[in-house]
């Protein structure tokens, strides 16, 4: 079985990820941007970073996928995944984006991330700070947990990266 990483990261969470999961399985991981063919490999873990609604990459990556390929798809972003209400709104975009098809017959996990303003480019700074000031204008209680983590992190540096997380990556690579 033929196996590949694949990451779409931006300011480096999933590109770390990525790096740290193929240290730990021996299985390549190439930028989707850089990516070798895919002739060949049976297997692809896509590993990728939330960005408004969507995940950086995947489109492109999805297009050249073939019905005989399984995909494990990772997104890697600040909302808390243990929070069922984050889950469902990542994997409620991911449906639109997959298609149903390709949604059900992935495998699909969430990872949390890190931001830091300082590093932002200028277009992804002010996008956050009109998201920032939208959502501040709203009763904190009214936001969903997404949007509260948004708000309680703007303009700061935060790490949520935990590597353990991998280990359900790995179980089911192995599996």
């Amino acid at each position: 079985m033929k196996r590949m990483i694949l990451y779409g990261s931006k300011y480096g969470s999933s590109r770390n990820y990525a790096e740290k999961l193929s240290e730990q399985t021996n299985i390549p991981a190439f930028s989707f941007e850089q990516a070798p063919s895919f002739k060949n490999i049976d297997t692809f873990i896509y590993i990728g970073s939330l960005y408004a609604g969507g995940v950086l990459g995947l489109s492109k990556f999805i297009r050249k996928i073939k019905d005989d390929q399984h995909l494990i798809l990772v997104t890697v972003g600040l909302a808390d995944p243990t929070i069922e209400e984050n889950c469902t709104n990542i994997k409620n975009n991911l449906r639109q984006l997959l298609g149903n098809q390709l949604f059900e017959r992935s495998k699909i996990f969430h990872l949390r991330g890190a931001i830091d303003y300082q590093q932002l480019s200028f277009k992804d700074c002010t996008l956050m700070k009109l998201l920032y000031k939208s959502l501040s204008k709203k009763p904190f209680d009214t936001l969903t947990s997404e949007d509260k983590a948004l708000v309680e992190t703007y303009n700061k540096r935060v790490n949520f990266m935990d590597y353990d997380a991998l280990k359900v990556i790995i179980e089911e690579l192995q599996a």
